[in-house]
Formats: C-alpha cells, sequence, structure tokens
C-alpha cells in the first residue's frame, strides 16, 4: 500500500508543472530521472541508475520531486538499472518485518544492531522509536550487516550524516579522464597528482582527500602503540636504487599478454595485461609489477610476478586492474596487488613530486601485526582476531603540533603531506615503513631525518567503520 502511495504522490507531482520530457544527449552524473511512461525515480551515476524501493528512502534524501526530470522511454533504457538506493546514513533507524532487532545505518547500505534502547536514546534522542522504519524482507538484501553498536563510540550519527550525496553513499564518483603532458608531474585539477598523463584517481578519491582536519579515531592510542608508538619512521627508499617500487609506463600499443595466476587467482582480475617482457620488478619477496598504460588511463598491478620461461606472459599469486577515472574498489572481501586490497601506485612517494615541493596523496605504509579486519578504501583483511591490531586501510597523520620546523629538503616536503594527506596502512611488514619509487636523485641524508620521527607523532583519524564483510 505504502509504494502505490509513493507512486501516486509522483504522479500527482510530477503531472504538475514540471518540465516536460527533456531530449538529452545522456544523462548528468547525480541526476533523478523517471520515463515519460512511468511514475518510478531513479538516481543517475556514471552512466547507470538505482532505484528508491519506496518513498521513505526517496525523503530520507530529499525533500520533494522538484528535481526529478522527465526522459523518454528510449533515454531510460540506455542507463543499466544497477541496484537500489539505500536510506541516508544517520537519517532513520530500521528493522527487518521478521525479526525485532533495530539497526542503525551508515555508508554503503552498512546496518549496525543497536544493542540496547540507551544507545538508541543516546544518538537518536527520547523518542527514537519513532524514527524506526519497517524494510521489507524483499529489499533488506540492499543492506549488509556489520559490527553491532556496544557503546557510545561505536557509532558517529553526525559523520554518517555527512554524506551528503547518493554518489557518495554508492561509494562511486563522477569519472574525470584528465590528460595533460607527460612532462608535468602534477595535475592542476585540485593538486591530484599525474603519471604519465593520467591523472591517478578523481580528486574525490580517497587517496587525495585532505585529512588534516578529520576527528581522532577513539581507538588511535591503541593501533599507534600496537604498530609502535617508541619507533621511528623509516622511508623504504633511498640512493640505493635496489630499494623501492618501481613502475612503468607503457603506450596504447603494448601488447597484452596472459597472466597465470598461482595463489588468488579467485580474487585477481583476469589478464591479458599489458606487460613487457622487460616490465621492472620491484626487488625482494613480494615482487611487484607496477604498469600504466597512456592511453587507456588502466593501472595494472601483479604481486609475486615473475616472467614465463617458456611461452608468452607472466605468472603472479595475485593481480588487480584499476580504472584511474573512477572511485571503485574491489569487492569486499578481495585482495589486489597489495594485501589490503588497495592499488600501489597511488600511496608511492616520487622525487618529482618531492622535488616540486608537493605531494598531494597518502602515502603507502606497514605494520608488523594486523586485525582481521578493513576500512574503506581497504577491502581485505591479513591478520588475526585481535582488535587491538590496526585494520588494513588505517588512515594516519602526523600530528598537527608535532614540530617540523627542523627537518630540510626532501624530509620537509615528505613530513608536511603527512599531516595534511596522513598515511594508509596496506600490508603487514615492518613498522611505519613507507614506500616509495626508485629514483638516482634521492638524498639519503635527508631522508634519513625522518627516521627521527617516532610512531608516537601521529595518530588514526576516523575515516569510517571496520569492516570484516567478504562477498
Amino acid at each position: 500500500m505504502k509504494r502505490s502511495l509513493f507512486f501516486l504522490v509522483l504522479l500527482a507531482v510530477l503531472s504538475a508543472p514540471l518540465p516536460s520530457s527533456v531530449a538529452i544527449a545522456a544523462v548528468a552524473d547525480d541526476t533523478l530521472v523517471k520515463s515519460a511512461q512511468t511514475n518510478a525515480v531513479y538516481y543517475v551515476v556514471n552512466g547507470r541508475r538505482y532505484a528508491f524501493p519506496n518513498e521513505k528512502v526517496y525523503f530520507s534524501w530529499y525533500s520533494d520531486f522538484s528535481g526529478v526530470v522527465t526522459i523518454s522511454p528510449t533515454e531510460l533504457a540506455d542507463l543499466p538499472l544497477s541496484g537500489n538506493v539505500t536510506y541516508k546514513p544517520g537519517y532513520k533507524l530500521v528493522k527487518i518485518q521478521t525479526e525485532p532487532k533495530v539497526y542503525a545505518v551508515s555508508r554503503y547500505g552498512f546496518l549496525h544492531w543497536v544493542t540496547s534502547e540507551a544507545l538508541a536514546e543516546h544518538f537518536y534522542g527520547s523518542r527514537w522509536n519513532t524514527l524506526v522504519d519497517d524494510i521489507p524482507d524483499t529489499f533488506f538484501t540492499n543492506y549488509m550487516i556489520q559490527e553491532p553498536i556496544q557503546a557510545e563510540s561505536d557509532y558517529n550519527r553526525q559523520t554518517e550524516q555527512g554524506i551528503a550525496s547518493i554518489m557518495l553513499n554508492l561509494g562511486v564518483a563522477v569519472p574525470v579522464l584528465h590528460v595533460v603532458p607527460e612532462s608535468q608531474s602534477e595535475a592542476t585539477e585540485a593538486g591530484v597528482p599525474t603519471i604519465g598523463g593520467c591523472q591517478i584517481f578523481p580528486a574525490s578519491n580517497a587517496w587525495n582527500k585532505d585529512i588534516s582536519s578529520l576527528p581522532v579515531r577513539s581507538d588511535s592510542s591503541t593501533f599507534i602503540a600496537s604498530i609502535g608508538a617508541n619507533v621511528g619512521l623509516h622511508p623504504d627508499f633511498g640512493e640505493n636504487q635496489s630499494y623501492g617500487m618501481p613502475y612503468n609506463i607503457v603506450l596504447g600499443t603494448q601488447t597484452n599478454v596472459p597472466i597465470t595466476w598461482t595463489s588468488y587467482g579467485d580474487e585477481s582480475d583476469p589478464g591479458p595485461y599489458p606487460i613487457p617482457d622487460n616490465a621492472k620488478i620491484e626487488s625482494g619477496s613480494d615482487a611487484h609489477v607496477l604498469v600504466l598504460q597512456k592511453a587507456t588511463c588502466m593501472l595494472y598491478e601483479l604481486y609475486g610476478a615473475s616472467k614465463n620461461a617458456s611461452g608468452p606472459g607472466w605468472s603472479a599469486a595475485s593481480g588487480a586492474k584499476w580504472d584511474l577515472t573512477s572511485n571503485d574498489h574491489r569487492p569486499f572481501g578481495w585482495t589486489s596487488a597489495d594485501a589490503a586490497g588497495l592499488p600501489i601506485l597511488p600511496g608511492l612517494v616520487r622525487y618529482e613530486e618531492v622535488a616540486a615541493g608537493v605531494i598531494s596523496h597518502a602515502i603507502r605504509f606497514t605494520a608488523p601485526k594486523t586485525q582481521r579486519g578493513y576500512i574503506l578504501p581497504a577491502t581485505h583483511f591479513a591478520g588475526s582476531d585481535d582488535p587491538s591490531l590496526p585494520p588494513m586501510g588505517l588512515r594516519v597523520r602526523l600530528k598537527a603540533n608535532y614540530d617540523i620546523s627542523g627537518l630540510a629538503g626532501q624530509a620537509k616536503v615528505i613530513a608536511t603531506a603527512m599531516k595534511k594527506y596522513g598515511m594508509l596502512l596496506a600490508d603487514n611488514g615492518s613498522a611505519w615503513y613507507f614506500q616509495g619509487a626508485p629514483d638516482p636523485n634521492w638524498n639519503d641524508d635527508e631522508l634519513n631525518q625522518l627516521k627521527n620521527i617516532p610512531g608516537s607523532a601521529f595518530e588514526a583519524v576516523d575515516t569510517g567503520l571496520i569492516s570484516s564483510v567478504t562477498e
């Protein structure tokens, strides 16, 4: 009955003086549309449409239908149906009709059981029970159950309400193919890095986000102590060219070759990949191969890679493809060429950006042990059930009041970036080791200044909830 009412309301409102059918070559992102022949409303992003299951979900995002654009049935059919819109985070409490548990909604349609009435009242006020909506069982599959809320520190309603658009809630963004001359090492758009003429993810991507004003996690001190509060920062690159992670840039004409998976093929993107026979490989047991293809702005990464001795192609333990124009992450529970399910190249410190005086992205780092959980954009865990250990995808930053005025040269540029963009935990390894690309211009005397910065100078910031979901 309620869904029928939704469509009747739509019919009444959209039959009023709204613009008639709009003929457009392509529907703009972040647009609400309906067909001239139906009353269902859809949200459009990246050339795909997402349906509102009912009026309650719609009105958690919008106050009226004034922004809905009517398009032709043909234009609607050209937009693939990709799923349903979920409740706006922090707006309502929800439950399913066949069980009594009440859930708080967070980003990506994650649900968290509110384990007591006292906690519900803390987050939603004394009339919290009036904010509970029933979700039909048929729509419950749009959501994913996450960790329950057992303490006030387990959920931040204000942070969740900060998800201002459905685009952000879906975890996608408008793709922007930003190609610049190869000689230009940094993009002008929002300071987003470029390599080989390709922008390294959109400006809205987590790697490119300024985190200097984000709140500190309540468990920050626990995670910092676990990694090593008294252990110094360590650049895992320098004058010795065997240190660091090299990367390769290839043309669009590079031949695609087959990839043979040796360990994690079920969580790897299938080949072929455009990897040349003479591709540079990271020294050591991890043997990463990173390849950026200029014409397509696609990034290809392998872990445990080796050139096939007989026949074409490469063998690798795992691998992933990354569209650098998109914010898409790996499926939940999937690894990549990195343990956290993250790309590697975006987090490397490169000499060109340090020489230019600005690093405008987060930096990849490692910790000795991690827990069985991850924070998006990470999608994979590789640790134990110990909650005192940091999760993959943990974002840390150098404290604003930590004095870096005594640093000089390359160290000063890197430390400044660690205050603004921070570091992303991407793998198990030595404490506070952060990675860069080899370059003969690195200066060990300058880089070694960073080794005097202790782990206690860092704090973990709140970029989301810890998840252990696998698909």
